[in-house]
Formats: C-alpha cells, structure tokens, sequence
C-alpha cells in the first residue's frame, strides 16, 4: 500500500498545539501586560496556532485524497467519512457527553444547555458561539473548531468526486473571497465584545482554502532549504503574527476596533505567519525531525481536546493547593508558572493514555478504509 507520511506535519501540529496552550492560559492566568509586554503579545498570539491546524488538515486531505484520485482513478468518499468518524468521533463525542452528565451534577464546570448539546452534536457548535457568545461550561468551548473541521470534511470529498481538481481550485477562491468579505463585514460593525468573526466558519475556511491550494499548486515538490532560512521563515511567521495582533488589533475575541484595512491586512498577515511556519518545515529531511516532537504532534488531537479542562482544574477548581504547593517548593511568586508546568504534564499524561487505550482501537478500524496509508 503507498504510504504518505511527514513528521515535519506532526511536528507543526505540536507547535500549533503549544501556541493554542499558551494563548489559554491568560483566561485563567493572566500576564500582566505592562511588566511583561512580549510574553504577553507572544501569548496572545498564540490563538493564531488554530489556524494553522486548520491549513494543515487541508493540505494533509488534500494530499491524500489527490493521491487517492491519481491511483484509482476515483476517489471513495464512503471511506473517507467512515475514516475521519473514526478518527475524530470517538474522543470528540466521549469528551462532550461526558461534561453533560458532569454538569447535571457538579456546578464546577459551568452548565450545558440543551441548545448547545444539539449544536455541538450535530457540528455546529462554532455556529452557536457565533451567535450566542462563549459557553458557560469553559472546557467545551474550544470544540468550536472541531465543528470547523467537521464542515470542511463534509464538502471536500463530494467537491474532489464530482469535480475534480478544478472543482478544488473554484471552491477554494471562493472560500477566500468569502473569508474577506466577512472580514470586512464585521469591520464595519466594530463591538468591544464578541463579535463572532473568530468562530465563523466563512472567515476560518480562507486556512483551508489555502492549505488546498498550496497541495494543488506544489505537486509534490518539497522545498530544501538550508536551515537559516528555514529558521528566519519560522521567525517570519511569529513577526507576522505580531503585527496582526498588535498593530491591526486582529485578536480572537478581545475587542475588533480594527478598520476595514487594519482588518484586510491583520488577517492576511495571520495567514502569511501561518504559511510561513508550514514552509519553515515542509520538506526537512526526515533525520532531523525529532521523534519525541513528532509522537506529541501525532497525539496533539487529544492534547488539544483536553488541555483547557486541565487548566481549568489547575487554575480555578484547586486555586489554593497550587497556591500551597508553590509556597512549598519556594516558588509562590512564580505560582501560574508553575501551574503552567503542571498543566502541561497532565495534558501530555492523558493525551498520551487516551491515544494508547482509547483512540488506537478505532485507528486500527480505520485501516480497514484506509487507501493511502500515512502516520496512522
């Protein structure tokens, strides 16, 4: 069977993950911004991590999927639905049911109204955050973009199979011209609260857009870079991230005062950084991606569902046993930190736990459906 597999992808993922952790921690645990200005913009740029997950599985499907095409001559949508529900259902599904019952029966974790259990069911949990705000229940929100992800997963194949490349390509400017004339919508619409851009579908689908077209257009071709230029692009993405942020004010739920061009190009520098950290690593030599990083990418699905419960835990349920312990171990004034560090290593604990003994069985399934076999 043709087997397709980047570490580099696994390793980008990772990364998407760790800005993702660093971003979340500032709701629970905040950096002051006066004495800290660059760790707290560094963090708050960290958001941006989503996106880049978001390019990633494009390009990714796209790859597989066009690989699939070429082979076969045909793609089988029916395998892939049953693939990604296999990949993604499961954990995501376990997960979400299992806050229900807790919130029937702990005020710990917020509530979850029957509202938000049928959107989040049937993928449309993004949707209702649009419209409805952030939930009351902290640790499902950032399911927002599995409900992104899902959407994407629906159309991509059904465009591949009946229309083929071109198909790909009409649909994928499409969503990019859609993106931006979303953008410019909220733009005339200033809010100093949420306003739903970061969660709408039609402003996130311009990373997927790109990850389809950056498959479609390199045809397999994997820039060789020496390394300093690999690491000046990587740099280049954080600098481009940094400047949608700070001077374009393109943040994901902080207030949108932008104007209709800070807003055009804060989000265009955001998918620059993103296609900047993807060319950073895109064709490295296999020997120098780090197995260690590649295996935390490859889990980075479960690291990313769990995390926020954890700091949750960390940071609000058991406040004052972290208090107690940095006191005991001199390091009172460093006290969020430390709770950094602890989340982290539970995250990566139980991330690794339901990969091995919950998620591998249904990836095992998955083999059955699978044409173009990668890291799974």
């Amino acid at each position: 069977m043709t087997r397709y597999y980047k570490p580099e992808l696994d390793i980008l993922r990772f990364c998407a993950f760790l800005f993702v952790f660093f971003t979340h921690r500032l709701d629970l645990a905040p950096i002051d911004q006066a004495e800290y200005y660059w760790g707290y913009h560094l963090s708050l740029v960290g958001v941006f991590g989503v996106p880049l997950f978001f390019f990633l599985s494009a390009f990714l499907i796209t790859e597989l999927l066009t690989k699939e095409q070429e082979l076969f001559g045909r793609i089988s949508v029916k395998s892939f639905y049953i693939r990604r529900i296999l990949r993604i259902w499961p954990l995501y599904f376990t997960f979400f049911f299992v806050m229900v019952i807790v919130t029937k029966f702990s005020d710990k974790f917020g509530q979850i109204s029957s509202d938000t259990q049928f959107a989040f069911s049937f993928f449309s949990g993004n949707w209702y955050i649009t419209f409805k705000g952030w939930l009351a229940s902290y640790p499902i929100n950032p399911l927002w973009s599995v409900s992104v992800e899902e959407q994407l997963y629906i159309l991509l194949p059904l465009i591949l199979f009946f229309t083929g490349k071109r198909g790909l390509l009409i649909f994928s400017y499409l969503a990019l011209f859609i993106a931006y004339a979303a953008i410019i919508y909220y733009a005339q619409r200033p809010t100093k609260g949420f306003s739903g851009e970061w969660t709408n579908s039609f402003v996130q689908f311009q990373f997927f857009a790109a990850g389809i077209l950056f498959s479609l257009y390199m045809k397999g071709w994997q820039p060789k870079w020496p390394v300093m230029v690999r690491i000046a692009m990587f740099v280049g993405g954080i600098v481009c991230w940094l400047i949608a942020s700070i001077a374009c004010e393109v943040h994901a739920d902080a207030p949108h005062l932008s104007t209709i061009l800070q807003a055009i190009t804060g989000w265009w520098l955001i998918l620059s950084g993103v296609i900047f950290f993807f060319l950073s690593l895109y064709g490295a030599e296999e020997k120098y991606m780090p197995r260690v990083l590649a295996y935390l990418g490859r889990i980075s699905y479960g690291l990313y569902v769990f995390h926020i419960t954890i700091f949750w835990f960390v940071y609000h349920i058991y406040k004052k046993e972290l208090d107690a312990f940095s006191k005991l171990i001199g390091a009172h004034e460093w006290r969020n930190n430390v709770g950094f560090i602890i989340a982290f290593v539970v995250t990566v604990v139980i991330a690794m736990l339901s990969y091995s003994f919950f998620e591998k069985p249904f990836l095992r399934l998955k083999k059955k459906f699978t044409l173009i076999r990668s890291r799974d």
